[in-house]
């Protein structure tokens, strides 16, 4: 039982290691993104949190 065990874990081993085959590897191409940029930089969300706050609070 035990050899029989160990000659399935062998083939298992041994069909892994080949599964692969003999191919070049393909290279993906590069996505380059393009980076925005805006004059507001990361000031817009800070400013729009004050108004809502702003408004708020007037409203009470």
């Amino acid at each position: 039982m035990k050899k029989l065990a160990l000659a399935a874990a062998l083939t298992v081993a041994a069909t892994a290691a080949f599964a692969g085959g003999m191919e070049a590897p393909v290279m993906e191409p590069e996505v380059v993104e393009a980076a925005t940029s805006s004059s507001a930089g990361g000031i817009v969300v800070p400013l729009l949190l004050l108004l809502v706050i702003a408004a708020a609070a007037a409203s009470n």
